[in-house]
């Protein structure tokens, strides 16, 4: 379910920096303003977007490493946890020995 939500989030962030993008270049197409204070104008807002989605995809990044590492720490817990039991059944097996076996009951040899 994660994965659908950064998936959404991803969608929604790439939309807005291109429909932002995409308004400002319609806005400074359309300004009246010499071709060369227009291709700076362009410059500068193609590099502010490519910082922006820069950070975001940095901001994912990091989110999904937290994500990652909780799911390490808790797969961790879970091996340990059935570690510890498989440890404690293995000890009471142990300790009845192998003649109680279950299904030995009503075998006399």
């Amino acid at each position: 379910m994660s994965s659908e939500k950064g998936s959404s989030a991803l969608e929604i962030m790439v939309t807005f920096i291109l429909g932002a993008a995409a308004g400002f270049v319609a806005g400074i197409l359309v300004a009246p303003a010499s071709g060369e204070e227009t291709r700076r104008k362009i410059q500068t807002e193609v590099n502010k977007t490519g910082e922006k989605a820069k950070e975001n995809f940095d901001r994912l990044t990091k989110e999904a490493e937290k994500g990652i590492k909780v799911v390490r720490e808790k797969t961790q817990e879970g091996i340990d946890a059935i570690r510890e039991f498989i440890d404690k059944k293995k000890e009471e097996f142990l300790k009845r020995g192998p003649e109680t076996l279950p299904g030995d009951e009503d075998v006399k040899a």
